[in-house]
């Protein structure tokens, strides 16, 4: 008899000390404990230098700032808030009641996640997975991945970062209209995965509609609660992408604002030079002109002094004062140079602050839209969240293909 069989996939919350079982909860079946399967428990610290170390040292390197180099980048990731140290997703094979752990079904569960689990790295080459547990203690088989998604190539910060979105990118997932995010399609990519290892087990994936003609009153608010988390995480979609397109934007302006200002500062310092040579050189100019030591004593001998006066000493002297000044006369054209340089850097340093206050003015209101969905993940806790975000995206991407299907229809 052919089985039919949900397929559950959801953030979890990457407790890898529960996962490997250094914590047991209560619900728990310590006799049972045996029957788990470790993939893989390596300390996330260590991942982070054999992933990290080498694009660490080498964007150390470029910096000629100190306060611009990263002592230890897993800190930075953790501290910061642009990405997270590691992501955990949970796969799971129908529920309790139909594929219950202890029963017949439930082995055959734990065999097809575990089929499934084999391929899992070799088909996602950016995600290094350090922690994967399937646990068999629990009501229902299920397979917890801790992994770290980085992308290569990349030109901001390290040329090889921590980043979901980019290394679903280089997966090949793309976002595209509003709900069908990169996780989502790599949600949906993974389920089908999952599905034809289900198939060679006999078991077909079941799809569960998404209408209900009867919702009681508390079913209906919780739809009308999905539905409000759900277009919440399509903005929060969009104002990220936005927010990560101004963020690279500042850096750039920023970068660019710190060659100006070093360019600047070059200037300067050769102005100064500049300006004390030119005192030099008008201060010693004078001896030519007026100082005794630099003039001709009148002839002796035979030739008379108005002779010797006008014959060698005149045009010597005339020569040597229109030497000078030719080289005066550089000297200044040099010095108007360096001060049109100095203006126009000043100028491109004005404006690259005043695109950097704008930047972090547009900053500003997505900054907030942030924290309102953090206040809401908050509210309805984090599993609640990912719950009905995940099956919201699961019904849209439902609703798309039968929306691309009646319109074949149609066109037939």
């Amino acid at each position: 008899m052919l089985l039919k069989r949900t397929i559950s996939v959801m953030l979890g919350k990457g407790s890898v000390n529960h996962n490997s079982r250094k914590f047991k909860a209560e619900n728990i079946d310590a006799e049972r404990t045996s029957q788990n399967i470790t993939y893989c428990n390596e300390p996330i610290k260590q991942v982070y230098h054999n992933l990290f170390d080498d694009a660490l040292q080498r964007y150390n390197d470029k910096q000629k700032r100190a306060d611009r180099r990263i002592d230890d980048y897993y800190e930075k990731i953790r501290t910061g808030k642009q990405e997270k140290l590691f992501y955990e997703v949970i796969l799971q094979i129908g529920n309790k009641d139909n594929m219950a752990a202890i029963s017949k079904d439930g082995q055959l569960a734990a065999k097809v996640l575990d089929e499934y689990m084999q391929d899992f790295q070799g088909r996602n080459p950016n995600m290094r997975v350090f922690s994967a547990h399937l646990h068999m203690d629990e009501a229902t088989p299920h397979l917890h991945i801790d992994f770290v998604p980085f992308a290569t190539g990349s030109k901001r910060g390290l040329d090889t970062r921590v980043s979901l979105k980019q290394a679903l990118a280089k997966q090949g997932f793309a976002g595209g209209a509003r709900g069908d995010t990169e996780w989502s399609q790599w949600v949906r990519s993974e389920k089908e995965q999952l599905s034809r290892v289900m198939e060679r087990h006999d078991i077909q994936w079941e799809q569960l509609g998404i209408h209900d003609e009867h919702l009681s009153v508390v079913n209906f608010k919780k739809e009308q609660r999905v539905k409000e988390v759900a277009a919440l995480d399509a903005v929060l979609s969009k104002r990220q992408v936005e927010l990560e397109q101004l963020t690279e934007k500042t850096l750039v302006q920023q970068s660019e604002h710190d060659k100006y200002a070093a360019k600047l500062e070059n200037v300067q310092d050769k102005f100064k030079a500049a300006k004390i040579k030119e005192k030099f050189v008008a201060d010693n100019a004078r001896h030519y002109d007026d100082d005794p030591e630099f003039q001709l004593p009148p002839p002796k001998g035979m030739m008379s002094a108005k002779a010797y006066h006008e014959k060698v000493a005149m045009p010597l002297v005339s020569k040597l004062k229109n030497v000078i000044r030719s080289i005066l006369l550089q000297f200044f054209d040099k010095t108007r140079n360096l001060q049109t340089a100095l203006n126009r850097a000043y100028g491109q340093v004005e404006g690259l602050s005043k695109r950097l206050e704008k930047a972090e003015t547009e900053l500003e209101p997505l900054r907030k839209v942030e924290k309102d969905y953090r206040r809401l993940r908050h509210g309805l806790g984090d599993d609640e969240a990912d719950r009905v975000i995940s099956n919201v995206k699961a019904l849209e991407i439902a609703e798309q293909q039968k929306k691309r299907s009646a319109k074949r229809d149609y066109v037939r």
